[in-house]
């Protein structure tokens, strides 16, 4: 039987929050964090900070906002791309988007939405689009006119979904955002010399996918191989696992879990004791972790490993909310120890927390509340706050 609480450690240890957050922030660390998480998702949501940089800045104290676009921009050392999510992807990984590719071409054509978007002359509309690129150069979504005057948000013009569609299917890629609008670019002038390798052979994408994903959860079922990179199907991850027990390259084991919870039918690495040996202590700090950070994404993994029932409730109509709009868990070196719903008002240049509740059995101490505000602290001075307003005392 393995703990909940080795399961735990093995999954911080795999996404970076048992490393040193004081080490020196360069980008070639910002790169490695990146490499270690698998990839790092973006979104646009920016009521304290955008998603992507709130998971680098929990790690890396010294992570600055200037350092990923440089990564994606000028040194071409990551990519936009698409996991469950849109992420930002180690380039040395991008062939194994190249099945991704093909798969998306299929099934997007065959999409109701897609098809309604792209209208009724799709292949036109795709070649014109691309064409357009081709011999202008990078364009963004708003170089396109709308041909009808509705402006809703889901009334995505021909042009853009075309943008999107040729972006999801390789044709294009992203060289980099002007504010938060992708620009876009053929894929050949962007990263030359990976669009031209070869689409990896089946068995070996699996392979990769699952073996990848398996080394930055530690412990894991079939179905989160799936999830970790949305590349491989069901079956495919669970033939892999069976395959990978006969050899001893992984072991089935029985996970404990936090609270009420039955314990889980799994698998881990096969040196998995070992390696629960060889991680460090959690550094000694509270962190507040973005709503899309990768140890809390997997809603249901996140109660298994912590007892941390979590719901991003942004998209929630506000009288139904529980918590509040942009809520944020509060790890306590390697526990989820409660939650806080944060608000940045930048034109006052402060942090709300507009509400703050504990775990049930946690006791806000006055050593806990000290490492709270030392987290909120730390948060405030990356989001470019000079004062914490609101609920501390609750």
């Amino acid at each position: 039987m393995m703990s909940a609480k080795d399961a735990r450690r093995l999954l911080l240890g795999g996404q970076g929050l048992l490393d040193d957050p004081g080490r020196r922030a360069t980008t070639r660390a910002v790169l490695r964090t990146i490499e270690s998480l698998g990839f790092v998702q973006v979104d646009s949501i920016n009521v304290v900070e955008r998603a992507h940089h709130l998971t680098l800045h929990s790690r890396l104290d010294g992570y600055a906002r200037e350092q990923l676009p440089r990564l994606a921009e000028v040194d071409r050392s990551v990519f936009e791309h698409w996991t469950h999510d849109a992420s930002l992807v180690p380039t040395r990984w991008f062939v194994h988007w190249k099945p991704r590719f093909a798969r998306d071409r299929v099934r997007l054509r065959a999409n109701a939405w897609w098809k309604r978007l792209l209208g009724k002359d799709a292949d036109r509309t795709l070649a014109a689009t691309l064409a357009r690129i081709t011999e202008e150069g990078p364009l963004r979504s708003q170089d396109f006119e709308h041909p009808s005057k509705r402006k809703a948000w889901w009334d995505w013009k021909p042009a853009k979904a075309a943008l999107d569609f040729l972006w999801r299917t390789g044709d294009l890629m992203v060289p980099g955002r002007e504010g938060f609008q992708k620009i876009y670019d053929l894929t050949e002038r962007v990263l030359p010399a990976h669009h031209a390798l070869p689409v990896p052979e089946r068995e070996a994408h699996v392979d990769w996918a699952c073996s990848a994903a398996a080394a930055r959860l530690g412990v894991f079922t079939a179905s989160e191989l799936v999830r970790f990179w949305n590349a491989v199907q069901a079956d495919e991850a669970r033939a892999w696992c069976g395959a990978k027990a006969r050899a001893g390259e992984i072991v089935p084991v029985l996970v404990a879990s936090e609270g009420a919870m039955a314990p889980q039918k799994a698998f881990a690495v096969a040196d998995w004791e070992s390696r629960v040996a060889r991680l460090p202590d959690a550094p000694d700090r509270t962190r507040l972790l973005g709503p899309f950070d990768p140890v809390v994404r997997d809603r249901s993994r996140c109660l298994r490993r912590f007892g941390f029932d979590y719901r991003f409730e942004a998209f929630v109509p506000e009288p139904k909310r529980t918590y509040g709009y942009f809520v944020m868990p509060i790890l306590e070196r390697d526990r989820i120890v409660g939650r806080a719903d944060l608000k940045v008002h930048r034109a006052r240049s402060s942090l709300e927390v507009k509400g703050l509740w504990w775990e049930a059995g946690v006791r806000a101490t006055k050593e806990r509340r000290r490492m709270l505000e030392e987290g909120l602290g730390r948060l405030a001075a990356f989001v470019g706050a000079t004062r914490i307003e609101g609920l501390l005392s609750s």
